[in-house]
């Protein structure tokens, strides 16, 4: 437990783990310089193939062609198909049988630090062989064979890939001899090419295409035959024409039927109403008659003149409202209403002839009693022919469904006929250019020879060996120091443990006045945290403890004694008497985890203080002492640290003191 709080603190932090930093240091550098000189060499050799357009396959059911079927993804990259066949285990098991005996009985190096490479390379081999060799009998892991390690080692060893949008494959092969990548590469690409030309091949497509063709002519010459058959039946050329003729005579003579069934109806109304007229009229006419004034008439005028003389003639002697006056009003009167309804004229003569309008009536009734009769015989032939049209409709609608049928076959026979037509071309010119051996891939940079060897980079490992090393000590220094559990100051005692530090012992090292006088004065800041009002009054116990043995607890309690005689107080170590005014009893309870007795001594204390060695007790410990005596007794008063050690040399100080005042 380190608090870090300065530059002096990491520095501490450095040399307390500074043989873990000079181990993980050393190892690291040991294992770079060995993996710089001993790691088998890798080159690479690289190649570029070409995918061009402009060869699609030909197959039976095309996307273009088909579209309610399958929906083309505009986002496929035909590329990756490519880098899966090239990669595929088929080819890497081929080119792994061509050079197994060609990697096998590889003649070894010349040179003297390579034959040892390589000597050391087949001892590991062997020693690798042996154990899967174990590991296969007892049933641990499969059985392989060589082909098949092999196989494994070129596909992780092999890489292929390809830009954003570019059609070109980049091919990578790292092996330990560049000759070797290079023509493990070029068998590769040829070995590639083969294979995909054989997989791709169309050489029985061609044989296929022109059966289909042949058997999709002779379905639509027997689909045209029973259309024929059927429609030399119906008498049409096409059932939809002919269900549409049909249709239109059929509205046609419907329409017609309706008018013949309308004039039916008015000639009916004709008939009925001209034999009402002919029942009404008279069978002769008057055809000259004469006329002449109504005698009784004139009678009754000259009589009503004459009386109307003679109240003219008495109202000279008379006055209006006499009597005589009055009866010839009335009798006036009379004769006016006798007048009124006689007539002016009267007939003195007649003659009479036939009717005429009857005779016209009679003509016109004859004229449209053979008119609906003609129209009755016209509804009747209508009626006939629209059963024999809908006879003629319902068998045609009763063939239309086969007629269909065969028409929707024959459609799609001649479709599929120009499909495997023009199928058939495209695997003819397939198959001559398989025959050729030409294909949409095209090498455009053969494989490399690159004698720079791509690892181990040895210049780069050993520029960056120490610095990496360096990394790799620090980085330990780093974990031991979250691992760390001891106590090494008190910088963080109060705040982790609840408890005052009453100070802090520095190792004692008599060769420098000044270690010295640092652990004087270490040791006098203990008389700080006496109550001297206590003692003078009561007295005081003081009960020194530690968790084991060998803390210190001994000197510390020596340290003390010396400090309170020089300060004039009486001071007495251990017995059993109880402290008086004026007294300290020092109690030494070390290895309190070990011995009972320091129990029995802790009793009679009246302050307790606990001992703990730095860079040897750790946190788990203290705190378990601390919590057995919270439990036995109930307080803890202080922590003081023994032995604390500044690990940075002096001379690490002056010479940063002195790189600090030059700057």
């Amino acid at each position: 437990m380190i608090e870090i709080r300065s530059f002096r603190d990491l520095l501490r932090l450095l040399f307390i783990f500074f043989r873990e930093f000079k181990l993980a240091t050393c190892v690291t550098l040991i294992v770079i310089l060995l993996g710089a000189f001993l790691l088998p060499a890798k080159y690479e050799s690289n190649a570029r193939l070409l995918v061009k357009p402009g060869r699609d396959t030909a197959v039976p059911l095309e996307i273009s062609d088909r579209q309610a079927m399958v929906m083309p993804i505009s986002q496929r990259d035909p590329i990756v198909d490519e880098e899966r066949m090239l990669t595929g285990r088929p080819i890497v098991h081929e080119v792994a049988e061509h050079y197994l005996d060609v990697l096998a009985n590889q003649p070894p190096p010349e040179w003297i630090w390579k034959r040892i490479k390589y000597e050391v390379k087949r001892f590991v081999g062997a020693i690798i062989d042996g154990v899967r060799t174990v590991f296969e009998t007892l049933g641990i892991i499969e059985e392989q064979t060589d082909v098949e390690r092999l196989a494994r080692s070129l596909e992780k060893n092999f890489e292929v890939d390809h830009a954003l949008g570019s059609s070109v494959m980049e091919i990578r092969f790292t092996w330990s001899d560049p000759d070797v990548a290079r023509a493990i590469v070029e068998s590769w690409i040829e070995i590639y090419q083969r294979q995909r030309t054989d997989a791709l091949g169309r050489k029985s497509l061609f044989t296929f295409y022109e059966a289909q063709s042949a058997a999709s002519a002779l379905q639509i010459k027997s689909y045209k035959e029973q259309l024929l058959e059927k429609m030399e039946g119906l008498g049409a050329a096409s059932i939809t024409d002919r269900l549409e003729d049909l249709s239109e005579r059929i509205n046609i003579l419907r329409g017609e039927r309706f008018n013949t069934i309308r004039l039916i109806s008015s000639s009916d109304s004709v008939l009925e109403n001209t034999r009402k007229q002919l029942a009404g009229l008279p069978q002769e006419v008057i055809t000259v008659r004469q006329i002449a004034l109504n005698p009784a008439q004139q009678d009754l005028r000259r009589l009503l003149n004459q009386k109307r003389l003679e109240r003219v003639d008495m109202l000279r002697t008379y006055t209006a409202t006499a009597e005589p006056i009055q009866a010839l009003d009335e009798s006036i009167a009379s004769l006016e209403k006798q007048i009124a309804s006689e007539g002016d004229t009267v007939q003195s003569s007649e003659d009479r002839a036939p009717n005429t309008l009857s005779i016209h009536l009679q003509r016109v009734m004859l004229d449209e009693t053979s008119n609906n009769r003609a129209l009755r015989a016209q509804l009747a032939a209508q009626e006939a022919q629209l059963a024999e049209l809908d006879e003629q409709r319902t068998e045609a609608m009763r063939v239309e469904p086969e007629v269909a049928r065969l028409q929707r076959e024959l459609d799609a026979a001649e479709k599929n006929y120009v499909l495997y037509t023009d199928s058939l071309e495209k695997s003819r010119i397939d198959r001559e250019l398989d025959n050729s051996q030409i294909s949409n891939i095209a090498v455009i940079e053969a494989a490399t020879l690159n004698p720079a060897r791509v690892f181990p980079k040895t210049l780069i490992m050993l520029l960056l060996a120490l610095p990496f090393s360096v990394l790799v000590g620090l980085l330990v220094v780093y974990l031991c120091y979250l691992l760390d559990q001891r106590i090494h100051d008190g910088g963080l005692v109060e705040a982790r443990f609840g408890l005052p530090l009453w100070t802090t012992l520095p190792e004692l090292n008599n060769s420098s006045a000044q270690s010295s006088n640092a652990f004087a004065a270490s040791v006098y800041r203990l008389y700080g945290f006496m109550p001297l009002k206590r003692i003078a009054s009561e007295g005081l116990t003081l009960g020194l403890t530690s968790a084991r043995h060998g803390e210190g607890v001994g000197f510390v309690l020596e340290q003390l004694r010396q400090l309170l005689e020089e300060n004039d107080l009486n001071v007495r170590v251990g017995g059993a008497e109880q402290a008086q005014p004026g007294e300290i009893v020092l109690l030494d309870a070390s290895a309190l985890l070990a011995s009972r007795e320091a129990f029995v001594a802790l009793r009679r204390a009246d302050v307790i203080v606990l001992i703990v060695e730095a860079r040897q007790s750790s946190i788990p410990v203290i705190q378990h002492v601390l919590s057995i005596l919270t439990t036995a007794f109930g307080k803890v008063d202080g922590i003081i640290i023994n032995r604390r050690r500044f690990e940075v040399p002096g001379r690490v100080l002056q010479a940063i003191d002195r790189l600090r005042g030059s700057f």
